[in-house]
C-alpha cells in the first residue's frame, strides 16, 4: 500500500493563487449582476476556500455572494467564516434565512459565534432554535469558557458494551449522518459511563457476533468538563487522536472534541501568547477589527507600566550628574548599552516561555535553565564586549571611556539574560501566565539595570 504524499510547495502556491483568483472573479461577476457566472465560479470550489473568497469581498457583496450557494453547502461555507463575518451576515438575512442557518449548524460552531455575539441577541437566536438543538447549545453555553465542556459537540457515536458487531453496525448507519465524526467510538454501560473505545477499522475487522465489550479498549484517555482547551489541544496532539471523548463528574459520556477544535484552539492560545509577548493585553482574537478606543485600552496598560519604571532610570541619571559633567562622553553609549541588554533578556525570556507552554521544560531544573541562560548571556555580552571596546575607542580615543563600556556590557548581557530566564518560572510559580512577563516590561527593566550598572561602573573606574 502506497503511502499519502503531503502536497509539494508548488501544489499549495498553485492553490494559494487559485484562490485569490476565484475571489478576484467573484467580486467582477458581482460588480456586473452575473449571478449565474457567479454560482457557477462556486462549485468546484471547497467550503473552506469559498468562505475565504466571500470574507475578501466588500461588506456589501458578501451577503450577495453567500445567498447564491445551495442550502447544504451554504452552512458549511457559514461555519468556516470568521466570526466578524458571520455577524455582518446576520445583520443582512431575514429572520427566516437566520433560523435556518443557526439552527443548521453544529452545536459547538454555534456556541463559538455566540461566543461573539452580544448576550441580547443570543437570546433572541436561542428562541428560534428547535427544542433539540437549543438544549443541544443550552448545554454547551453552561460550561465555563476555554473549557473541554464548551468547546465539545454532543453530536458522537457511541456504543453499547453489550451489543454485538453487527448490531454496532446497525446503529453507525443509522445515526452516521448526523454525526460529527464515526472514526472514533466510544463504548458505555447502562448509566452511560465511558468504559471503552475502538475504531471504525477494529469493528470491520471484527466478527459479527463478537460483543463490543470484549474488543473495545478499555483504557481510555479522556478528558473532563472543566478541562482547560489548551490542555486538551495538546492530548490530541501527544497521543495522534482524531478525537478526545469529554466526561462529566460521573464519567458519564458528554461530548468529543475533534482534531479541527484543536487546531482552532492552538491557533486561539497562540495568538493570545503572541499579544501578550508584544505587550497587548488579551482580548478577542479578531484585533483589527476591533474599535479604536478598545485597541488603545488593550495597549496602555504595559506602556503606562513602562512609563512609570523608566522614570527610575531618570532618577538614576540625575544622581549621577557629577560624573557626567565630567564625561559627557558616556551619554553617547547608554542607548547602545540598554538596547542590547533588552534584546539579550527578551531571547532568553522568549524560548523559556515557549518551553513551558509546550512543556519541554522540566519544573525541577529551574536553576539549570537560569544558570545556563546567564553562561549564555555572559558568552554573548563577553563577544559583544570586546567589540564595544574596540568600537568606542575607535569613536572617542579614549581608552577608560572603551573599557567602561565593554565591562559595563558584559555585566548587563549577563544579567539581563539570567534576569529573562528566571521571570517566567517566577511568575508561573504564582499561578500567572509566564506570556505577562511581556516584551516591554522585561526591556524597560532592562534599561533601568542597564543605566545603573554602566553609571556605577563608570564611577568606579573613572572617579577611583
Amino acid at each position: 500500500m502506497t503511502e499519502a504524499r503531503p502536497p509539494s510547495k508548488s501544489n499549495l502556491n498553485s492553490r494559494q493563487e487559485l484562490r485569490q483568483l476565484v475571489g478576484s472573479e467573484l467580486k467582477i461577476l458581482l460588480e456586473q449582476e452575473n449571478w449565474s457566472g457567479a454560482k457557477a465560479i462556486l462549485v468546484p470550489v471547497q467550503s473552506a476556500d469559498i468562505a475565504e473568497a466571500i470574507s475578501g469581498l466588500p461588506k456589501a457583496m458578501q451577503a450577495l455572494a453567500f445567498r447564491l450557494l445551495a442550502k447544504d453547502e451554504a452552512i458549511a461555507v457559514y461555519e468556516n467564516l470568521d466570526s466578524s463575518v458571520q455577524q455582518v451576515l446576520l445583520q443582512d438575512f431575514s429572520r427566516e434565512d437566520v433560523r435556518n442557518i443557526i439552527e443548521q449548524m453544529s452545536p459547538d460552531d454555534r456556541v463559538k459565534l455566540f461566543d461573539e455575539l452580544p448576550a441580547k441577541v443570543v437570546r433572541q437566536l436561542l428562541v428560534q432554535l428547535s427544542p433539540s438543538e437549543r438544549e443541544a447549545t443550552a448545554l454547551l453555553l453552561g460550561y465555563q469558557p476555554q473549557t473541554a465542556g464548551r468547546i465539545m459537540t454532543p453530536e458522537y457515536l457511541s456504543l453499547k458494551e453489550r451489543w454485538t458487531v453487527a448490531q454496532a453496525f446497525e446503529h453507525i448507519r443509522r445515526l452516521a449522518p448526523t454525526k460529527e465524526t464515526i472514526y472514533s467510538l466510544y463504548v458505555t454501560d447502562n448509566r452511560h459511563c465511558l468504559t471503552g473505545s475502538l475504531s471504525l477499522r477494529d469493528l470491520v475487522i471484527a466478527q459479527p457476533e463478537q460483543i463490543i465489550g470484549e474488543i473495545a479498549e478499555p483504557h481510555v484517555i479522556c478528558v473532563h468538563t472543566d478541562t482547560h482547551q489548551e490542555e486538551v489541544a495538546r492530548l490530541l496532539k501527544r497521543y495522534d487522536f482524531l478525537a478526545l471523548p469529554v466526561v462529566d463528574s460521573e464519567n458519564r459520556l458528554v461530548g468529543i472534541i475533534t482534531i479541527d477544535d484543536a487546531l482552532d484552539i492552538l491557533e486561539t492560545e497562540t495568538t493570545k501568547d503572541i499579544h501578550t509577548l508584544g505587550g497587548v493585553q488579551p482580548g478577542n482574537s479578531h484585533y483589527f477589527q476591533s474599535n479604536i478606543v478598545s485597541i488603545v485600552n488593550r495597549r496602555a496598560f504595559w506602556l503606562i507600566t513602562a512609563f512609570l519604571i523608566t522614570t527610575l532610570a531618570s532618577l538614576i541619571v540625575k544622581t549621577q550628574e557629577q560624573l557626567l559633567r565630567q564625561a559627557i562622553v558616556l551619554v553617547a553609549f547608554i542607548p547602545l548599552l540598554i538596547d542590547t541588554g533588552g534584546d539579550v533578556g527578551c531571547q532568553s525570556s522568549t524560548v523559556v516561555i515557549r518551553g513551558l507552554n509546550t512543556q519541554n521544560l522540566r519544573r525541577h531544573r529551574v536553576f539549570w535553565i537560569i544558570q545556563r541562560e546567564a553562561m549564555a548571556g555572559a558568552l554573548l555580552g563577553l563577544i559583544l564586549g570586546l567589540g564595544a571596546v574596540a568600537w568606542a575607542y575607535l569613536l572617542q580615543g579614549n581608552l577608560l571611556i572603551a573599557v567602561v563600556v565593554g565591562i559595563s556590557l558584559f555585566l548587563i548581557s549577563t544579567l539581563a539574560s539570567g534576569f529573562g530566564a528566571a521571570l517566567p518560572f517566577l511568575f508561573s510559580r504564582l499561578g500567572l501566565d509566564p506570556a505577562l512577563m511581556s516584551a516591554p516590561f522585561l526591556t524597560t527593566v532592562a534599561d533601568v539595570f542597564g543605566v545603573f550598572i554602566y553609571l556605577y561602573v563608570a564611577q568606579w573606574i573613572l572617579l577611583f
